[in-house]
């Protein structure tokens, strides 16, 4: 199948990193969509080429691919709110592009490692809240040994306190941001969540998908985790292992 290797960036928001790749077939189908969100501890060290190579494989697959890039702490505006209303803004972009790049906006999902994963489950809270207007309906999310617990991440100092500097605060010093932007503070969420994780993963500790897991399953969430036995933080994004393909076969579950 022949692919835009290289994607088509497209801005949508104004300010300088707001912006995606779009990786799409060019067949004349209308294709589903995987939204990708790097992750990085939100920090603007980090960018989105982390995530390119699994969008070259996902539109290889024939899957249309929106690598997101967004305002980190570093970046002006990056932070509380502005990270998660950029990724919001993302993904509702996808209903102002769907007809000139022929995506199905009724099988799209979200995938997102790291902090990136805590921004996918973060973006299936949206629909819940009378604030959000009418977000993108997704298909389901799915995360790769993501934060999904703010307050158990800031516990257990994850990432030097990354979600301090995200929220400008501890849970006691910012207790309604904890709650707002934690996706364990939102379950049940309503939608299908898968959770890939590795047992040695020495940056995000399994315990955190697995808590999540337990507790979205006790309020009746569609939960699945799948423990990657001997897996590292790092190879549920290397296209090339087994890793990545557990993940593209739940994709693919979501999606169809």
């Amino acid at each position: 199948m022949a692919v835009i290797q290289q994607g088509v960036r497209l801005n949508y928001g104004d300010e300088s990193f707001q912006f995606g790749d779009l990786y799409v077939p060019t067949d004349e189908e209308r294709h589903p969509v995987v939204v990708l969100i790097h992750g990085g501890f939100w920090r603007a060290t980090y960018d989105l080429s982390l995530m390119t190579k699994l969008a070259q494989d996902l539109v290889g697959r024939g899957i249309a691919a929106w690598n997101i890039e967004y305002r980190r702490v570093g970046n002006s505006g990056g932070g509380w709110p502005g990270t998660l209303l950029d990724v919001a803004s993302a993904t509702d972009y996808l209903t102002t592009i769907a007809d000139t790049y022929r995506l199905d906006l009724q099988r799209v999902v979200a995938i997102g490692h790291s902090a990136g994963g805590h921004l996918a489950f973060w973006l299936a809270t949206r629909g819940k809240s009378e604030q959000a207007g009418a977000p993108l309906v997704l298909r389901g999310v799915v995360s790769l040994a993501g934060v999904v617990d703010l307050e158990q991440v800031w516990e257990l100092g994850l990432g030097n306190d990354a979600v301090v500097e995200l929220l400008d605060g501890s849970p006691d010093e910012v207790s309604e941001r904890y709650k707002a932007a934690s996706p364990f503070e939102h379950l049940p969420l309503g939608v299908e969540q898968v959770l890939i994780h590795g047992t040695e993963d020495d940056i995000v500790p399994i315990v955190v998908s697995q808590e999540y897991a337990d507790r979205a399953r006790q309020l009746g969430d569609t939960v699945k985790l799948i423990k990657l036995v001997g897996g590292n933080h790092f190879v549920v994004i290397d296209p090339a292992s087994l890793a990545w393909g557990r993940a593209v076969a739940e994709i693919q579950r979501l999606l169809h």
